[in-house]
């Protein structure tokens, strides 16, 4: 058999070798940040902290958590998140299975998709953009973050190549027992698109979940700042204001601590929510649906 081969062999060890060398790359910053996180001022303030905590203290996690600002910033980026791929993906969905009909059932069709293309290449730009969501009285609400990012034109575009990519005989086979567009959508499209619609769903989530930029300009006031963009405050902008250090605190934790802990705390929602998402990614799309 072709895997008794030496070159095969050759070629499975140096795949191993070279995915467990990218494994590595992208995880020891992570361990690293852990690490940070969990040691005493002065081992971070000297910089001597590698992979394992050193004087390990939690201090900087308790001194976090009791952060009114963070904890408010957690509350609005968990409601952008859930809001925004729930209806965002329902739009992705809704819209690409539409798309994906051929012109003869669909009229319209082509010129429906090139003006989404159209979206993707040209924009109305930053400033127009702030003074439509002023002109709504929208500033400092949640549907700021969402309205302008809920149709997202790569994911629906990939959707549609996805569905029109299925067999034909699916959608004519539940036409045939008395099915609707809307019916077969629910029933047939959806469960054997769930690979697409997990992993787009988690491009999503990721993207609302970091995103700092529209947070930073479309609320004004700092306690309804999504997460990623109080960390930007903090981090970039060493606007330290928004831990409420004092300098007693400096004796047990650090900025430089405070903020590992921040960030590895940012981080556990959505490696938390990876292993739940990762099964479909991996599951046969059509496999044994059709039969010739």
């Amino acid at each position: 058999m072709f895997y008794k081969n030496k070159s095969y062999r050759t070629f499975y060890w140096f795949n191993a070798v070279l995915l467990a060398v990218i494994a590595l790359v992208c995880v020891l910053p992570l361990v690293h940040i852990w690490a940070v996180s969990f040691s005493s001022s002065a081992a971070a303030n000297a910089n001597i902290v590698t992979l394992w905590p050193i004087d390990f203290t939690t201090d900087a996690y308790m001194k976090t958590l009791a952060n009114s600002n963070f904890g408010k910033s957690i509350i609005v980026t968990v409601q952008r998140t859930l809001l925004g791929t729930a209806i965002g993906m329902a739009i992705t969905v809704a819209s690409a299975y539409s798309l994906s009909k051929p012109a003869n059932e669909f009229k319209g069709r082509t010129l429906y998709v090139w003006l989404f293309v159209f979206t993707m290449l040209f924009s109305g730009g930053l400033i127009p953009g702030y003074i439509l969501i002023q002109k709504l009285h929208l500033m400092n609400t949640l549907w700021a973050l969402l309205l302008p990012g809920f149709v997202n034109v790569w994911n629906m575009i990939l959707m549609l190549n996805f569905y029109r990519a299925l067999p034909k005989e699916l959608e004519e086979a539940a036409f045939m027992d008395g099915a609707g567009y809307m019916r077969v959508l629910w029933s047939v499209y959806l469960p054997i698109s769930l690979p697409a619609i997990a992993t787009l769903s988690l491009f999503t989530m990721v993207g609302h979940w970091n995103a700092w930029f529209d947070g930073l300009i479309y609320m004004t006031q700092s306690e309804r700042w999504p997460l990623a963009t109080l960390l930007q405050s903090i981090i970039v902008g060493a606007d330290f204001t928004r831990i409420s250090l004092n300098p007693s605190d400096l004796v047990n934790i650090s900025e430089r601590t405070v903020k590992a802990a921040q960030i590895f705390i940012s981080l556990l929602p959505i490696v938390a929510v990876y292993p739940f998402i990762q099964r479909y990614f991996v599951n046969g799309i059509v496999i044994g649906a059709i039969k010739e």
